[in-house]
C-alpha cells in the first residue's frame, strides 16, 4: 500500500528539481523564484537552506564538489560553503525574455538545461495556436563548452534518459507535450524527435519527470494534482492523486532508491492564492514497489 507524507512543510514559492545524491545520502531541491537551494536527509530532517543571487532553474552536484547551477544569469558554479557563484557562460544573454528552467545530468556527466519565457502562462488555453517559442535546450559539457541542441520551446521541462541511454525525454509545459528522441551517449546528441506524451486535452500540464529502473517515465502534472507513470510506448501505466494541486517535479531517492520525492509550489496563479495545506512543501511517496536510478554528478 502506498503512503504519501509531507516531509518538509517549506512553503516553497516554486519548489522544483528534487535531486537525490547517493554519495551524500541527501536530497536537494530548489525554490526557483525565491532564489534558494534546500536539502535534507531521506526522512526530511536536518534541513538546510542556501541562497543564490537570482532565479534558479535547475542544479546538479559536481564530481569535484559544489554544484553547477542554471540561473537566470546563465551557467554558474556554486560553493555551498561561501554561497558564492562563479560564472561559466550565459547563452541567454541576448534573450532577456527567457531564463533557465529544468535541467539534469546525463550518465556521461553532461549537464542539460532548457529555458523558459518569463511570460509563461500555464493557465492559457489556446494550445494549438501558440507560437513555437524562442526557448532552447543547452548542453554544458565537461570542458565547459555550451551547445544549443534543441529550439522552439516556451517552457522547457522534464529532461531525463532511459536506463539504456538510448532515449532522451524532453517537454514543453506550455504546449503540454513530452517528446522522445534517439540519444547518443557517446556524443550527447539527440535525433529523431517524436511525440511521446500529450496533455492537450486536459487542464493539467507536464512538469518535471524522472525514469525508473524499469524504463517507465514518471511525470508531475502541475495544475492537476497528479503523478502519472508512462510505459516506454507512452501509454499510461499508473496514476497517483497527490494532496497538492500544483505538484512540480519528482525523483526517486532514499537508501534503496524506492522513495518517490516530489516538490510543489505555493505561489498564486492569476492572483488566486494557494490555500491547500502543504502547498509548496516537499513530499514523499512510499510503497510504490518501484526503484529509481542513481543520478550522476556533473563531470566538469
Amino acid at each position: 500500500m502506498t503512503e504519501i507524507k509531507l516531509l518538509v512543510d517549506c512553503k516553497n514559492h516554486l519548489g522544483e528539481g528534487p535531486l537525490w545524491d547517493a554519495r551524500e545520502q541527501r536530497l536537494y531541491w530548489i525554490d526557483s523564484t525565491a532564489c534558494e537551494i534546500w536539502s535534507c536527509n531521506e526522512v526530511g530532517s536536518d534541513v538546510r537552506t542556501y541562497y543564490v543571487p537570482t532565479y534558479i532553474g535547475s542544479m546538479a552536484l559536481r564530481e569535484s564538489g559544489g554544484a553547477v547551477l542554471a540561473l537566470a544569469s546563465g551557467f554558474n558554479f556554486y560553493d555551498f560553503g561561501t554561497q558564492e557563484v562563479t560564472p561559466i557562460a550565459n547563452p541567454l544573454a541576448d534573450r532577456p525574455a527567457y531564463r533557465f528552467n529544468d535541467g539534469k545530468v546525463d550518465r556521461a556527466g553532461r549537464f542539460f538545461a532548457g529555458s523558459m519565457g518569463y511570460d509563461f502562462d500555464p493557465l492559457s488555453v489556446d494550445i494549438l495556436r501558440k507560437p513555437a517559442g524562442n526557448g532552447s535546450l543547452y548542453r554544458l559539457d565537461s570542458d565547459l563548452s555550451v551547445k544549443e541542441i534543441e529550439t522552439g520551446m516556451i517552457c522547457s521541462n522534464a529532461p531525463c534518459w532511459s536506463p539504456d541511454n538510448k532515449t532522451f525525454y524532453f517537454g514543453d509545459s506550455e504546449h503540454k507535450v513530452i517528446w522522445s528522441y534517439d540519444y547518443d551517449i557517446a556524443t550527447g546528441d539527440i535525433s529523431n524527435k517524436r511525440l511521446h506524451v500529450s496533455d492537450r486535452n486536459y487542464a493539467r500540464t507536464v512538469d518535471g519527470a524522472t525514469v525508473d529502473s524499469e524504463g517507465f517515465l514518471w511525470n508531475a502534472k502541475v495544475l492537476g494534482g497528479r503523478i502519472i507513470r508512462y510505459a516506454p510506448d507512452g501509454s499510461i501505466d499508473r496514476e497517483i492523486d497527490v494532496p497538492v494541486r500544483n505538484v512540480t517535479s519528482l525523483m526517486f531517492g532514499g537508501r534503496n532508491l524506492d522513495v518517490l520525492y516530489f516538490t510543489s509550489m505555493s505561489k498564486a496563479l492569476h492572483g488566486v492564492p494557494t490555500t491547500q495545506p502543504g502547498a509548496g512543501g516537499l513530499f514523499a511517496i512510499y510503497g510504490l514497489g518501484v526503484r529509481g536510478l542513481p543520478e550522476m554528478r556533473f563531470a566538469g
